[in-house]
């Protein structure tokens, strides 16, 4: 699946402090469609993240056993990012009081990634 930039653009635009640092695409005959994501790095409040295209069949995939915390300053911000992270992607805990935080939720978003959402 080829849409790193696609999720690039949509975690860059849910946080603040946010960007691409740099953006590295494929020219013709490198192994991967020309124009696909060779290399980026990108910031989501200030911490570095890295993403590439691969268009090869690999034995692995995202799973939630790793997953990014966010903790929210907010209430909107915990509903805000739920809701837009776990648009077409799949719920794994409701957003809820679970009695270690005020508002928790986890979802694995669209493409794949799994994320933590709490509100302290």
């Amino acid at each position: 699946m080829r849409r790193a930039e696609e999720a690039i653009q949509l975690y860059t635009s849910l946080f603040k402090n946010s960007g691409i640092l740099s953006l590295q695409r494929y020219g013709p005959g490198e192994g991967e469609p020309e124009g696909a994501v060779k290399h980026a790095v990108f910031t989501l409040d200030g911490q570095e993240y890295m993403a590439i295209d691969s268009g090869r069949e690999h034995a692995f995939t995202f799973t939630p056993a790793v997953s990014i915390f966010v903790t929210c300053e907010s209430e909107a911000e915990v509903d805000r990012l739920y809701a837009t992270l776990s648009d077409g992607g799949a719920v794994l805990m409701e957003l809820g009081d679970y009695g270690f935080s005020t508002k928790f939720g986890w979802v694995n978003d669209r493409f794949g990634v799994s994320w933590q959402l709490n509100l302290p």
